[in-house]
C-alpha cells in the first residue's frame, strides 16, 4: 500500500476510481488484487488478477498471485498451471520456477522439482528458499552429497536458515551419521523449524 494512504480502504477506493477512469490499466487491477489479498478477500482478489492478465497477458506477477490463491484453497493443479503461465510470460522469473518446483515437491516428483528449482536459482542465485528446496529435492532422489552442498550454500547465504539445517539432518542420518544429524536437527528446531516427531524418534538412539 502506498505510504500516503491512511488505511487500506482508502487505497482500495482510490484504485477502484482509477480503474473506472482507465479500465484497461492492468497495473491498477494488479494493485487492487494485492490490496484485496491483504484483507484476505480471495474471491475479489482473484477476479482482479484475472482482469489484469486479460488486459496484459504477459503480467507474470499476476499469474503468480493467482497461483498463490489456488494454493491457499488446496488446488495444486491450478497453482502449477498459473505459475507455468508466469514462467512462459517471463522465462527468467525465479519466483515462478520456485513455485513450480514446490508443487512438484509436494507431489513427490523430485526429478521435476530439481529441474524447476535449478532454473529458479539460476535466474536468482540469492533465492535462498529455492536453494534449500533444491537441496530437499536432491535428498529425495538420493543425491546426498549434492543435497548437503546446497544446504551448506544456503547457510553461507543466510546463517541460521532453519530449513537448510533440517535438510542437513536428513542427509546426514541417511549417510549413517546420527550424531551429526541430531546436531543439525537441534539447530533446525532452534531456528523455528518444526522437526517432525517421527524424525525425532529416529534420532533418539543418538542422544
Amino acid at each position: 500500500m502506498k505510504e500516503q494512504y491512511q488505511d487500506i480502504d482508502e487505497y482500495i477506493a482510490d484504485l477502484r476510481q482509477a480503474i473506472a477512469k482507465t479500465p484497461d490499466c492492468a497495473n491498477h487491477l494488479y494493485n487492487l488484487g494485492v490490496a484485496l489479498l491483504s484483507r484476505r478477500e480471495f474471491h475479489d482478489a482473484e477476479r482482479a488478477f484475472l482482469d489484469a492478465v486479460r488486459k496484459s497477458p504477459h503480467l507474470a506477477e499476476a499469474y503468480v498471485q493467482l497461483g498463490g490463491i489456488c494454493l491457499q484453497r488446496g488446488d495444486l493443479d491450478g497453482c502449477l498451471n498459473y505459475n507455468k503461465e508466469a514462467a512462459n510470460a517471463r522465462p527468467r522469473f525465479s519466483i515462478a520456477w520456485g513455485n513450480i518446483g514446490y508443487v512438484h515437491l509436494q507431489r513427490g516428483e523430485a526429478d521435476k522439482a530439481v529441474e524447476a528449482f535449478t532454473k529458479a536459482v539460476k535466474w536468482d542465485p540469492n533465492f535462498i528458499q529455492g536453494v534449500s528446496s533444491l537441496a530437499a529435492a536432491h535428498y529425495m532422489l538420493g543425491n546426498l552429497e549434492e543435497s548437503i552442498a546446497l544446504s551448506e550454500r544456503a547457510l553461507k547465504q543466510q546463517p541460521g536458515f532453519a530449513p537448510a539445517y533440517n535438510n542437513l539432518a536428513l542427509a546426514w542420518l541417511e549417510k549413517g551419521e546420527g550424531k551429526k544429524a541430531l546436531e543439525y536437527a537441534n539447530l533446525a528446531a532452534a531456528g523455528g523449524f518444526e522437526v517432525p516427531e517421527d524424525f525425532w524418534k529416529e534420532l533418539e538412539p543418538y542422544k
